[in-house]
């Protein structure tokens, strides 16, 4: 009888088409967090709520595909890359959306002191953190490509070369992020000190995006040096 779960049909066609499924959300996640940040610069409650929302939404749909992956994933798969790395690649993409949640969490359960000084370079990292997420989403979409060719040839080149690309916006990150920690440091009197140390997690949390982002491109960088 043939499979039924629609997962085990995504395998029969490439290991891959449930990861790529799953960081398709992921990054959907992502994405609305600089709509979150803006949100919170223009003191639009009622849009940072709605996106709080979405963003609780869809990382709860990429834990519904991780956890049916999870649970029929195959003890021995005839490809080219070892079970645990696919799940270890499944844990470190579905941590960009707990992360998103964590932002948009603490953007709703606390009022958020901003100032002036910090909407721009604020937005800016966001933005630059997202734009990592994004670069790993395309390189997940080259897997069905890298499969058919081996993980050698002209495709392999090309997807490290985008995977050198993620590193660099990464590294853009965190000299936003350092830059941004000034500008909260220097106006600790004005925010005050509890303030201070809550954006600073909240920073760190940010930056993570494309801390975990990096890490899922240096996971397909081992798997294409095997």
């Amino acid at each position: 009888m043939p499979p039924t779960n629609p997962l085990l049909k995504l395998f029969g066609q490439s290991p891959f088409k449930p990861l790529q499924e799953h960081m398709r959300v992921v990054v959907q996640c992502a994405n609305e967090v600089p709509n979150l940040i803006e949100a919170l610069c223009q003191d639009q409650d009622d849009v940072l709520r709605t996106t709080r929302d979405e963003i609780f939404r869809l990382e709860n749909a990429a834990d519904d595909i991780k956890n049916e992956l999870r649970a029929h994933l195959p003890k021995r798969l005839f490809m080219p890359v070892d079970r645990r790395d696919l799940l270890e690649i499944l844990d470190l993409q579905d941590t960009i959306a707990d992360t998103a949640q964590d932002i948009a969490g603490m953007m709703i359960v606390r009022k958020m002191e901003i100032i002036e000084p910090m909407h721009v370079p604020l937005l800016g990292l966001t933005r630059r953190c997202v734009d990592a997420c994004n670069q790993m989403a395309k390189i997940m979409e080259q897997l069905d490509e890298l499969l058919e060719t081996g993980f050698r040839g002209p495709e392999s080149e090309r997807v490290l070369e985008m995977i050198d690309e993620l590193n660099k916006i990464e590294t853009d990150t965190d000299q936003k992020g350092a830059d941004l920690a000034g500008i909260i440091f220097a106006n600790e009197d004005t925010l005050g000190p509890v303030s201070v140390i809550i954006w600073i997690r909240v920073l760190h949390w940010i930056t993570d995006l494309a801390d975990y982002a990096e890490r899922v491109g240096n996971r397909h960088r081992l798997l294409l040096a095997r």
